[in-house]
């Protein structure tokens, strides 16, 4: 049988890859060759073993279930595409993603959703260091606990954490907005706890919602931002840059 064939198949019409057979790249060539329209809307992945940048750089709205973990760079710069990694990710999954969502059914590592612009991740399990640095739009949802240093830096977009935050949360963080519903470890340079009104309340609600997460209550969350003193240079600072 060719290679093709048993790579490539029509599954519930879903084109399967099978990356026991065909390689990486061939994979990421098929899926940048579709163009507005294509009727190949649904794929999967299958034996991806911890292979890096599956599926970076989609930019159609197709769905795309990965049936394993994955390495490094997952779904980077996704833009529209709907990504389900039915396993673990590694260090930077949905790196500078644009829009579409990701979903990773177990951990992910180190900065997940690093300079993200938009779409959703969301990690069912437990996230590492760095989780959201530098976001820029981006919108993660963590139903478990996410590591030291997260959004460092973050710019704009949302973080929601249903566990406990480590150390140096949102150190010198511009406007994103935290929301943590257990411990946080400590807080970075220049965030600070905010009070949290009722259009935050709605905002949480609704990603929750999008998340597919039920039985929580926005009203259990702290929400966490920037106390803006890091905005221009003052001596009095200095310190904390």
């Amino acid at each position: 049988m060719p290679a093709t064939s048993k790579a490539t198949r029509d599954q519930s019409h879903a084109r399967v890859f099978d990356l026991d057979v065909m390689s990486l790249r061939e994979l990421n060539q098929a899926l940048h060759n579709l163009t507005p329209g294509s009727n190949e809307t649904a794929w999967e992945v299958l034996n991806p073993k911890g292979n890096h940048s599956v599926a970076v750089g989609v930019d159609q709205p197709v769905t795309i279930d990965v049936r394993g973990s994955v390495g490094y760079y997952c779904g980077g710069m996704n833009s529209g595409s709907t990504i389900t990694v039915h396993g673990s990710a590694g260090p930077g999954v949905g790196e500078n993603m644009m829009s579409g969502s990701i979903i990773i059914k177990g951990d992910a590592s180190q900065y997940a959703g690093a300079t993200g612009r938009g779409g959703l991740l969301v990690i069912e399990g437990n996230a590492s260091s760095r989780c959201g640095i530098s976001m820029k739009g981006i919108d993660i949802v963590v139903r478990g606990n996410i590591g030291h240093m997260s959004a460092f830096m973050a710019q704009s977009g949302n973080l929601v954490v249903l566990g406990d935050a480590g150390d140096a949360l949102g150190d010198s963080i511009y406007e994103a907005r935290l929301f943590v519903r257990g411990k946080v470890g400590s807080l970075g340079a220049d965030c600070i706890a905010k009070e949290m009104r009722p259009e935050h309340l709605e905002l949480l609600q609704g990603l929750l919602d999008r998340a597919g997460i039920t039985g929580v209550k926005p009203t259990e969350f702290k929400r966490y931002g920037s106390a803006r003193t890091l905005y221009n240079f003052n001596i009095d600072n200095a310190d904390a840059y």
